[in-house]
């Protein structure tokens, strides 16, 4: 069964080939024989069976995801479920409410099978920031399986759901996905609700679907998208059935080729992977247009003044007071207790940014740094909006390299951020992106390619990517004894 595809899933319940509770049963003990070694969960859902039983019982099967197991990134909150965002500052956290996205998936018929691991606060590109520890790529577990939607990536390559969620704020879902070998999308800013998910950077932070064929994943964005009453920054953009309208002829898209993300800094086999589908996309009858975003070389710089900035000011609510931990230490001083709540229960990282943010905010900076990096930030997005003029869709790698070991970077904070190079600008510009898997690194790793369009036309990357997906059938591929 976990050679199936969600949309196989979905449908053999349907036609009641096997129930929603045995589909449950058994991605439950796979996680439970293989979980142990990639540590991609963080909580197994324990009425998930129930859910699934009741599911069943109701006998109303017509929900787009009837009866699909799916895997929740640990920062979104779930009803009675323990939702952490990997970090001692929320361990035992259990929200009393769902996310928007969570109630939507339910809707659809959707049952929860757990919480996926991620960086702490989704702070970090390699889901070695976890409270829990670290997971590692099914594909070798001496890599990342990058970040930070490590957990939800990891989970899908393992074939231990069918489907999962993650979020991304500059890069937390397509990143995970080229490093695992699965389809990850960020939709449009505003497309799917904010409410219920923990925030790190609200301007920049979307949750997305991931999943191992292009159609999944449009038939789980159907279920997420649409205008939210808890989330002004939400849409009213209507919610197309993209799973229908993929069309496999690609006569006269234009694919734009952005000089600046192709360079020789970039490694290369990931040069090889996206030669490679951009031959396989002009067969295909694209055309291809070369473009220029002279901005993007500050996108990092961008990114990392306004996400520590909103950062900072986010988690200015966990005090130990009204939300989160709280120190045993007899306090001396309202400031001690404040500092010993916050500095044993917040990981380096989210110290790190905290103050980066902090700082870019302070009296006497903020013009010089955070409302500086805002107007860049318009100027990036004006730059984007007039390339997509000339093109359908721009290709770029996801990622300098393939999936990198575990602890070869972690000591490094540039070497780390600068990983996000290629996919930061989407966040800030508000873009669609998607990462595609297309070929493996000689080393047996998962790559992909990183496609984009311009806001609301999430179609024309299913487009493209449904054509790369047939053309190279990697996301068919599963690890080694899995």
């Amino acid at each position: 069964m976990e050679q199936l595809s969600l949309l196989e899933i979905r449908d053999g319940v349907r036609a009641k080939k096997f129930t929603a509770v045995e589909v449950a049963q058994h991605f439950l003990d796979r996680i439970s024989k293989h979980d142990k070694a990639i540590n991609s969960f963080v909580t197994i859902n324990d009425r998930a069976l129930e859910e699934a039983k009741a599911f069943d019982q109701a006998g109303d099967f017509s929900g787009s995801l009837a009866g699909v197991p799916i895997a929740v990134k640990d920062l979104l909150c779930t009803d009675g479920l323990k939702t952490t965002a990997c970090s001692k500052m929320l361990a035992n956290y259990i929200p009393p409410y769902d996310a928007s996205v969570v109630t939507r998936l339910k809707k659809a018929g959707a049952i929860v099978l757990g919480k996926t691991s991620l960086d702490e606060f989704a702070m970090g590109s390699s889901n070695e920031n976890s409270f829990f520890g670290p997971v590692k790529n099914p594909w070798n577990h001496d890599f990342v399986p990058g970040g930070s939607s490590g957990g939800s990536a990891a989970a899908l390559a393992a074939r231990l759901a069918p489907g999962a969620i993650g979020t991304d704020t500059g890069g937390s879902i397509r990143q995970p996905a080229s490093f695992c070998g699965v389809f990850g999308i960020k939709p449009t800013y505003g497309r799917v609700s904010r409410y219920g998910i923990i925030s790190f950077a609200s301007s920049l932070d979307q949750a997305g679907p991931m999943a191992r064929t292009t159609k999944d994943c449009a038939i789980m964005l159907e279920a997420m998208s649409g205008k939210c009453k808890n989330d002004s920054t939400t849409s009213n953009e209507a919610v197309p059935q993209w799973s229908t309208k993929i069309r496999q002829d690609l006569k006269g898209v234009r694919i734009g080729l952005p000089r600046e993300y192709f360079s020789e800094s970039i490694d290369a086999d990931v040069t090889k992977a996206t030669l490679e589908a951009i031959t396989a996309l002009k067969a295909r009858g694209a055309m291809t247009v070369e473009i220029n975003l002279p901005l993007v070389k500050h996108a990092v710089s961008i990114y990392y003044l306004i996400a520590t900035s909103e950062a900072s000011s986010n988690l200015a609510r966990y005090d130990g007071v009204r939300f989160g931990y709280r120190s045993e230490k007899a306090p001396d001083s309202l400031d001690d207790f404040y500092a010993s709540n916050r500095g044993e229960a917040f990981g380096s990282e989210v110290k790190r940014r905290i103050m980066l943010g902090t700082y870019a905010l302070s009296s006497g900076y903020y013009d010089a740094y955070y409302s500086k990096a805002g107007q860049v930030r318009r100027l990036l997005r004006d730059e984007f909006l007039e390339a997509f003029e000339t093109c359908d869709v721009i290709l770029s790698p996801v990622a300098t390299t393939p999936a990198f070991k575990i602890g070869s970077r972690i000591s490094n904070p540039l070497e780390m951020y600068l990983n996000d190079i290629f996919t930061t600008s989407t966040n800030l510009a508000g873009l669609p992106g998607m990462s595609v898997p297309v070929r493996f690194s000689s080393t047996g790793l998962p790559i992909g390619v990183q496609l984009m369009a311009t806001h609301f036309n999430e179609q024309s990357i299913f487009d493209v990517s449904a054509a790369l997906e047939e053309d190279f059938r990697a996301g068919e591929k599963a690890p080694h004894g899995i």
